[in-house]
């Protein structure tokens, strides 16, 4: 941990804020009239992802956390836990599900994920925020249908179903976006 004031404080640090860990979304100075100056931040809570709204004095302390970010390769399910190998160190790590949120589902085996850590607890982590699957399951295309923008229900390989275009066929490779899980384009 760093203490720091108030003013040094930028948008995307990570703070221990009430005992918790918040990530800095948004940090305006403000000098309202003849009032004194502040710092109006908007902060997310990175165990239970709420939105924080707090105003800090300009000589206020603060504890910036020192987060160290890498990137892994995912291995395998392991219950609660994702297990992940750090690229340059070939060292395993067990992270839990719950920090990759809704894009946990569609990790596959090999894929690059990055991961924060913070004395040695990984407190965040992101899946690509686009990755390329084959569709496993789809009904098949109707010849000729393909000029409306009508979409059916397919199934990927990680067993999650998505919306794709009627002209996608099982076998297909597709491109999804992990934020939405919608379907983007067709891979060649």
């Amino acid at each position: 941990m760093i203490m720091a004031k108030a003013s040094e404080v930028k948008s995307g640090n990570i703070l221990r804020f009430n005992g918790e860990l918040v990530s800095v979304e948004e940090y305006i100075h403000r000098t309202p009239g003849n009032l004194r100056a502040f710092y109006q931040a908007k902060m997310r809570n990175l165990k239970t992802n709420k939105l924080v709204e707090y105003r800090f004095r300009t000589d206020e302390e603060v504890e910036i956390a020192r987060v160290e970010t890498s990137d892994y390769q995912y291995l395998y399910d392991d219950g609660e836990f994702f297990v992940v190998m750090d690229n340059n160190t070939f060292d395993q790590f067990n992270i839990p599900k719950s920090l990759f949120g809704d894009t946990a589902r569609f990790l596959t085996e090999g894929m690059n994920v990055v991961v924060a850590f913070e004395s040695d607890e990984p407190i965040m982590a992101h899946a690509p925020t686009t990755v390329e699957l084959e569709i496993t399951y789809t009904e098949p295309a109707v010849k000729g249908d393909t000029s409306t923008s009508a979409l059916k229900s397919a199934t990927v390989e990680t067993g999650v179903e998505i919306r794709v275009p009627l002209f996608i066929n099982q076998g297909d490779r597709v491109k999804i976006d992990t934020r939405t899980g919608d379907y983007m384009e067709r891979v060649k």
